[in-house]
């Protein structure tokens, strides 16, 4: 039985740029940095494994992939152009209190397409990695509570 998920992948333009955007804006904590050789099926000179998490949750990891990993050139470029022209969302992110953290993160420069607004899930807010992805900040309303 599949009990939990542990990484996801975000593809993005620049890891160096995106390592700094997620560790530095976002305050996630850096999990592993390495290049990985042409062993691997596809890998030809090798792929840099960039991974980040929140400090608190060592089970969670965001691979920070580079468009060309797993792909053949022409699926890495159409992939390259949808994370530059933002259309893809990965995911939500979770947290305890969406209006201190848009705080926060705004303070620290990440550029939010939504403020924080009632949800029938919660209060969302939206903001926008340094590639383009764009991400639901969510604190999410108790079960049984009804908005």
């Amino acid at each position: 039985m599949i009990t939990s998920m542990s990484h996801v992948c975000v593809y993005v333009l620049d890891q160096d740029r995106a390592k700094e955007f997620y560790t530095g804006k976002l305050g996630f904590a850096l999990r592993s940095d390495v290049t990985m050789g042409g062993e691997f099926e596809g890998a030809g000179a090798g792929f840099r494994w960039l991974t980040v998490g929140p400090p608190d949750r060592p089970d969670v990891e965001i691979i920070l992939a580079d468009c060309a990993m797993g792909h053949d050139p022409e699926t890495a470029a159409q992939i390259r152009d949808l994370v530059a022209k933002g259309a893809l969302g990965p995911g939500v992110m979770d947290t305890d209190d969406v209006q201190k953290t848009y705080e926060e993160l705004s303070a620290r420069g990440v550029v939010f397409l939504q403020e924080p607004a009632q949800r029938p899930y919660g209060i969302e807010a939206v903001f926008r990695d340094d590639s383009g992805n764009w991400f639901s900040l969510t604190q999410r309303v108790a079960p049984g509570s009804g908005g």
